[in-house]
């Protein structure tokens, strides 16, 4: 697990360790310039002509420092300034004035296509405007020379928050980080702008981010061990069971595909709760798991109802929704859930979308419309199991908070955070950058491609994170882990299939190959 910041609490990390543990800044810069060098060594020669262009702060005063660095060690490094002198940071005046008697050459912007490598050190991650003026001239024209570019911590345009564009952006080759990975490099559309990117580790000490209260963070390959421990001594019931409540007529595969990664995902026993119509297709289909039907034929409402709550007390992790259908039936299959779950509950697709009309019908119209959404959050909190898992794609959570798809995907990560706010319900807000949010913990998932844009795709994510937590993971660390490992298969499967090709099976099949190395090292 890695921490991603934004640029606050990253200023409270430099802060504190500049102003409280007395570690110069200078001194910070020293070494940010250096592992920026040590990174643009790995491509570069003295054949090369490199171009720093430097803003007037501290980011600039970086690109400075970078600039020494290689012409000291024979790289033909020119400075290109950009802003007003008064603005200068002490840092950058201090960098500045190392430089003006080594004999680095000093440019002018006309310059620009005579350089093959260009260091942006324009804007740090502070930056909360949009970028206009003579910098929106400069980044327009490194971005139409097509130099190989390194950014110094963000690229210059990018906000570090949210990852926005600021008007214009500076379109990288890498970007190299420092201290923690910034939540701008990692939701689009700064995701596209950043390139490679590296995190420097240039000495800020523990105690500085743990002041910061850093709660952001993302998962690396490593911590798909984080998944429970088989032991050797075990049967199938050792490893949870997760009941699926999915399929409407002409929607078995829905079921299908979500138990499948359940059990792949390593849940013991699986059981889909269907439509009667769908015995056939489902059995065929998976033979491995359980079948009933909620809409059982020859039963009246009562008996109904009693297998119905059965099912509930045999599992310990439910899904419920995917395929699930609109129906009156489906809406009091939900409602029964809703009352009478004491297990993690998975709540996808369908499921959703009658919770959003229960929030219409059962809500005086009047007090909706003029209602704050995060309001609206917390009065459906109302009515489900705390710790259930909610999976919506955007537009499932529009209908679901009542607010525009554009005004979530401006504000995914805080539209993650405002839903989850004061409740005990989780989100999986599904995006090519998932965020993973509960009331004070948010998850950015790094993992997977644009071929999982896929119809079932969904499907298999609900019936990964019911394995998780049936095996008995924490439901928001289940939500997490599932989210990742959904990912890590979905990039597996592309390099079988290709994005184009790939299809929502294709990840199913592609789970065990992220999950064998867990066997290797037992």
């Amino acid at each position: 697990m890695k921490y991603a910041v934004d640029a606050m609490k990253m200023k409270r990390i430099d802060s504190y360790t500049t102003d409280t543990l007395n570690i110069p800044a200078m001194e910070l810069m020293e070494r940010a310039a250096n592992k920026l060098v040590e990174v643009m060594q790995q491509r570069i020669t003295t054949k090369d002509r490199i171009l720093a262009v430097c803003g007037p702060g501290n980011n600039g005063g970086d690109g400075v420092a970078a600039a020494r660095i290689l012409h000291l060690q024979g790289y033909p490094v020119a400075i290109l300034l950009v802003g007003e002198e008064t603005k200068y940071s002490d840092q950058m005046k201090a960098q500045l004035d190392m430089v003006k008697n080594l004999g680095v050459t000093f440019e002018n912007s006309n310059k620009l296509s005579e350089y093959n490598i260009v260091i942006d050190a324009l804007f740090g991650v502070g930056l909360s405007k949009p970028v206009k003026g003579i910098f929106e001239e400069i980044i327009t024209r490194i971005n139409e020379c097509q130099n190989i570019v390194y950014a110094v911590d963000i690229p210059s345009g990018i906000s570090a928050d949210d990852g926005r564009k600021l008007n214009t952006a500076i379109i990288a080759d890498e970007t190299i980080t420092f201290g923690h990975n910034k939540i701008g490099l990692l939701l689009y559309p700064g995701a596209d702008y950043c390139g490679r990117i590296t995190v420097a580790d240039i000495g800020f000490p523990e105690e500085a981010t743990e002041q910061a209260k850093p709660d952001t963070f993302y998962y690396e390959a490593e911590d798909i061990n984080r998944i429970p421990k088989r032991n050797n001594y075990s049967h199938k019931g050792t490893y949870g069971k997760v009941l699926i409540i999915a399929g409407s007529n002409g929607m078995a595969g829905a079921a299908a595909l979500s138990a499948r990664a359940a059990y792949r995902s390593g849940a013991g026993l699986v059981k889909i709760l269907s439509a009667s119509c769908n015995r056939v297709i489902i059995q065929s289909l998976l033979p491995e798991a359980i079948y009933a039907a909620y809409d059982e034929e020859g039963l009246d409402t009562d008996e109904k109802q009693q297998r119905l709550l059965a099912d509930i007390a045999w599992a310990t992790a439910i899904v419920i929704g995917p395929g699930l259908g609109l129906s009156h039936t489906s809406y009091e299959v939900l409602n029964t859930v809703m009352r009478r779950a004491t297990v993690p509950v998975i709540v996808d697709a369908d499921a959703i979308t009658l919770l959003a009309q229960r929030l219409e019908e059962h809500s005086e119209t009047a007090i909706l419309n003029t209602m704050d959404w995060t309001n609206r959050m917390e009065r459906l909190s109302e009515l489900l199991p705390d710790n259930t898992i909610l999976t919506p794609h955007l537009m499932e959570l529009s209908r679901l908070a009542g607010l525009p798809i554009s005004d979530i995907t401006n504000n995914l990560i805080d539209t993650a955070r405002k839903c989850s706010y004061n409740n005990k319900l989780i989100y999986v807000v599904k995006d090519a950058r998932s965020i993973v949010a509960d009331s004070n913990r948010y998850y950015i998932n790094v993992s997977g491609n644009h071929g999982m844009a896929t119809g079932g795709s969904g499907d298999v994510l609900t019936g990964m994170i019911a394995a998780l937590a049936a095996q008995g993971m924490e439901p928001y660390e289940a939500a997490c882990l599932g989210v990742y490992i959904h990912g890590m298969a979905g990039d597996e499967a592309a390099k079988d299939k290709s994005t184009y090709s790939m299809m929502a099976s294709d990840i199913v099949s592609s789970i065990e190959k992220v999950l064998i190395s867990l066997d290797s090292e037992e």
